[in-house]
């Protein structure tokens, strides 16, 4: 049955103090896409669930990846045909499901002069690939002579080039999926709060965990949560909940972090997405996003802070020269890059490997506590990784009272945004934009920012479009009416507590447009401290932070 509350800071409080009254079936730690997932499918289930997060929803590295709902194509290397066939065919699920923020991509593939992978291999590879993953007729792989590679990336070097491959991705905003999926959980009775740390686990006298004792990061306030069985689906943090529950024992996470860099179109002007041969036994992303491209990622071990992995001027350099090598006459340096972001990998540690030789497999840790930890993993498998999950927590129900549930009912259920009346082929979707805009447009609103606002909310964009008309029916000022739109819809309907919240994780527009950041910082300050009441040291408080984190971009230039 669906919930008619809000996923609103409103109503943040009254979640906690309910939750230190109510015993749960299901209580999730970490509130990235796994924990999101397993949410989403035990509330479709039926199960009373409840999810704790310690920093923002999708603060580690479910904002931090390379935002690409994609097939693993590089893992056919490493013989994982399993891997391949299982987030191959999520793809188009997680398209379905979340269409404006799932958006079909194609990829071109260089092959180069020098590179691991030949004509043939590609070929052969590709066909594979298409087979594993289901990939419909329309995006199957089409080989490219030299003369076609050029035509479509003329900035590649041609004495190295030797042809090419066409193939599709989906492109994505990690942190945007990761809100979408809380929120349809949500709907179905899933409680979720941010910022709600974990400080201990709670044993009954057979010394299996029956709950947690959480603080407020928002107040101090602490409380306790009781459920029957807990799932720590904290992602880098995994092995410290099991070293807190005494069951650090056997396999352990191997962290690896993953940098990205961000370099203005104008600067670098590629139309089509490129996934390319480094030679050194990687691939490396190119990604064109409406001003920007954006390349990545590096693949090394890391043992720093987890909560602000480091950008270095080595991963900085690393990409930025194998950019250079394959389109020379770019000639890209440090002072190129406006923005960057480093998450980190929770992988499974296997002896003897190197970074990017490690499975990304999740694995699923059970405790004699009965704790249930799982970990590694893509982005793309979040749903078949809490069918796994959810799987035995259901299990142990039935078993222990008989209880029966049905089978995962998520491959099926549109997210937040995305309960479009039609099934989402690409040309339906502009369609459907251009019609949203001409709702809207008497605003004063420009297409382009319209666009950009629709393939962020989907179909929720009528909730801000009528707000945007409320405030500009006011202020007859268009750019600050749905700015203060958008950012009343963050407060009471995704739970944001402040201004960072906002432009990192439920815009994106710290990582890709950092120069609007600083131009809307002061009229985003003055709408937070309204919706979310705050006095005027709270709200300059978070803006020097915020202020702080963009001066942060350029640290690595100080970092050797």
């Amino acid at each position: 049955m669906k919930s008619k509350n809000t996923f609103s800071f409103g109503t943040r409080s009254e979640i906690l103090r309910n939750a230190s009254q109510t015993h749960y079936v299901l209580l999730i730690i970490g509130g990235g896409i796994t924990g999101a997932g397993i949410s989403l499918d035990a509330s479709l289930r039926g199960l009373k669930t409840m999810l704790v997060e310690m920093q923002d929803f999708a603060a580690g590295t479910s904002s931090r990846s390379t935002k690409l709902v994609h097939g693993g194509l590089r893992y056919l290397e490493q013989m994982e045909l399993g891997l391949v066939k299982e987030v191959g065919r999520e793809r188009e699920i997680v398209h379905t499901n979340a269409a404006h923020i799932v958006i079909p991509e194609k990829m071109i593939l260089p092959i180069i002069e020098g590179g691991s992978l030949g004509k043939i291999t590609t070929s052969v590879a590709l066909t594979i690939y298409d087979y594993l993953a289901g990939v419909k007729k329309e995006e199957h792989r089409r080989m490219l002579s030299k003369e076609e590679t050029l035509e479509k990336v003329p900035l590649i070097d041609e004495k190295l080039l030797k042809g090419g491959a066409l193939y599709y991705e989906y492109k994505t905003d990690d942190s945007r999926l990761t809100i979408e999926v809380l929120k349809k959980a949500h709907e179905y009775g899933a409680q979720a709060v941010n910022y709600t740390k974990v400080d201990s686990f709670i044993y009954n006298e057979n010394r299996q965990v029956v709950g947690v004792e959480v603080t407020d990061m928002i107040n101090g306030q602490k409380i306790k949560i009781y459920a029957d069985t807990i799932v720590n689906a904290t992602g880098p943090w995994v092995d410290d909940l099991r070293l807190f529950d005494n069951s650090l024992k056997g396999k352990r996470i191997h962290h690896t972090k993953g940098v990205h860099i961000v370099i203005n179109k104008k600067r670098f002007p590629l139309n089509h997405a490129l996934y390319f041969d480094t030679g050194d036994n990687r691939m490396i992303f190119a990604i064109p996003r409406t001003d920007i491209v954006y390349i990545g990622t590096t693949d090394t071990d890391y043992k720093g802070n987890f909560e602000s992995p480091d950008i270095t001027k080595k991963d900085v350099q690393y990409l930025l020269d194998w950019v250079n090598r394959l389109m020379p006459s770019l000639n890209l340096i440090e002072s190129d890059v406006t923005s960057a972001w480093a998450g980190l990998r929770p992988l499974i540690h296997e002896d003897g490997k190197a970074p990017s030789e490690l499975s990304r497999k999740d694995e699923i840790f059970l405790s004699e506590s009965g704790l249930i930890s799982i970990a590694g993993g893509k982005l793309t498998g979040y749903r078949t990784m809490a069918k796994k999950v959810l799987k035995i927590v259901t299990r142990r129900i039935t078993t222990a009272t008989g209880r029966e549930f049905p089978k995962c009912q998520t491959r099926k259920m549109r997210l937040s945004g995305g309960e479009f009346p039609f099934y989402p082929e690409t040309a339906k979707l502009i369609e459907y934009a251009d019609q949203k805009y001409d709702e809207a447009k008497q605003t004063g609103i420009t297409p382009e920012h319209f666009k950009r606002l629709f393939y962020r909310y989907g179909m929720n964009i009528d909730l801000i479009t009528e707000k945007a008309f409320e405030f500009y029916n006011i202020s007859k000022n268009s750019e600050n009416a749905w700015l203060k739109a958008e950012i009343w819809y963050a407060v009471d309907y995704e739970m944001i507590t402040s201004i960072e919240d906002f432009f990192i994780r439920r815009t994106g527009m710290f990582f890709f447009n950092v120069d609007e950041i600083i131009e809307k910082l002061d009229e985003t300050a003055h709408c937070v401290q309204e919706f979310v009441s705050l006095n005027d040291t709270q709200i300059n408080i978070q803006k020097e932070n915020m202020k702080n984190q963009i001066s942060h971009l350029s640290d690595f230039k100080q970092i050797s």
